[in-house]
């Protein structure tokens, strides 16, 4: 793997390059979730973020790949469809993250990092989370 792909520096100009994306452009935090962020705090979420990664995203065969992740019930689950890493194949096609192996340590912080750099931001027009 390229050591860029996992390049945190560069990873706002990515996430503003898929959120460009007709599909991945309808997701902002909004209500309910934006209230769990509000509630639990982004130390929580990322916390929330690193269990569901190590969960669903990071075994080399994920169970349900391409249909694991739901569309709205937790702040997470509505950023990993924003940044694209809701599944494998979009780890692959957006972040050059190949499937067939398991998430190393590395590419596991990548993707949460990503996750939680978009509900920072999407929380950012209110304040800041806490």
């Amino acid at each position: 793997m390229a050591a860029n792909v996992l390049d945190t520096q560069g990873l706002d100009a990515r996430l503003r390059r898929i959120g460009a994306h007709h599909f991945r452009a309808r997701f902002h935090l909004r209500g309910r979730d934006r209230a769990i962020v509000d509630l639990r705090g982004i130390h929580t979420i990322r916390k929330h973020a690193e269990d569901l990664t190590a969960q669903r995203l990071a075994p080399a065969r994920p169970r349900n790949d391409g249909r694991q992740t739901p569309y709205r019930g937790h702040p997470v689950f509505v950023a990993q469809h924003a940044t694209a890493t809701c599944c494998r194949t979009c780890l692959a096609r957006w972040h050059g993250i190949p499937a067939g192996h398991e998430l190393t340590v590395d590419e596991r912080a990548y993707v949460v990092e990503a996750i939680c750099r978009w509900i920072t931001t999407e929380y950012a027009p209110k304040s800041p989370p806490a």
